[in-house]
């Protein structure tokens, strides 16, 4: 742990907060205010606190300062801080952004509210409970192919894969879709970033698994009206709406909507029930 800059008055600092030789390096003569939520699963209320303006400074950057220096016990999630991780996920005036991908100087002349993403339970200030996410994870069918890997497939095939793939696993798209953020559907709705990875393994040219009932009934796909805000908010520029969640669509009408192929189901169904035509006997 860093020893700080002296200025904790209860000596507890961040981890983040590393003195540097010259502390007034980059500073501007300006100052940021960051009103902050503070609280619990419980309620809470913002904080306004007021901090030196670095050039270059990102929200996350603020919020550590803020951390080291005026609140130690301010709780904030975070790892790489290079908008890999998906870790720092938060809201910043009403909309999810990563912290450390969304500078200050962005905000000048504005105030700059910071809470935790609004779609799933408080636990402690800007640290939200996401584990929700992890248990529709597993519900998912997993990859199956009655192949064995290395596979051969087309370069446009391995191509379609690449996308889907970049997901960080920030959960920006879950919490600014309105079916989970405004209507709580949760139990009946896997939400965006499940749908990408869906899209994953039901475009793998190897896999096998039929995972179109489960978008239908389970995991709710019918929920979403296509507004794109899961788009707009992708900090990876994954085209969520247009190459995850339409297709999807489209493959869930063809198997269960289509005409011709529900007549072939209630024929089949009768034949294997036995209530087929009459074989004379």
């Amino acid at each position: 742990m860093s020893e700080g800059n002296g200025k904790n008055p209860g000596n507890v600092t961040s981890r983040a907060h590393s003195p540097v030789p010259n502390e007034e390096l980059g500073k501007s003569g300006k100052t940021a205010k960051l009103k902050i939520f503070r609280g619990d699963s419980e309620g809470g209320q913002e904080v306004e606190y007021e901090i030196p303006l670095v050039e270059g400074m990102v929200v996350l950057d603020a919020v550590l300062a803020i951390q080291a220096q005026q609140a130690g016990d301010l709780a904030v999630r975070w790892n790489c801080k290079a908008a890999h991780c998906g870790s720092c996920s938060a809201e910043i005036n009403g909309r999810p952004k990563l912290l450390c991908k969304t500078r200050v100087e962005e905000y000048d002349g504005e105030e700059i509210h910071v809470h935790p993403m609004r779609a799933f339970p408080v636990i402690k200030d800007l640290v939200s409970d996401v584990s929700w996410n992890y248990e529709v994870s597993k519900a998912i069918k997993p990859f199956q192919s009655s192949e064995q890997a290395p596979f051969t497939m087309y370069e446009e095939d391995v191509e379609r894969l690449y996308e889907p793939k970049k997901c960080i696993e920030c959960f920006m798209c879950q919490d600014v879709c309105h079916v989970l953020r405004t209507h709580h559907k949760h139990p009946e709705f896997a939400g965006p970033r499940f749908f990408v990875r869906n899209q994953w393994l039901e475009m793998h040219p190897m896999d096998e698994a039929d995972r179109l009932a489960d978008l239908k009934e389970d995991n709710g796909i019918g929920f979403c009206n296509i507004t794109k805000c899961c788009t707009e908010v992708c900090p990876v520029d994954i085209k969520i709406t247009d190459n995850s969640i339409i297709p999807l669509k489209e493959r869930v009408a063809d198997e269960f909507y289509d005409p011709a192929k529900w007549l072939m189901r209630k024929i089949r169904g009768n034949e294997s029930s036995g209530n087929g035509p009459s074989n004379g006997n």
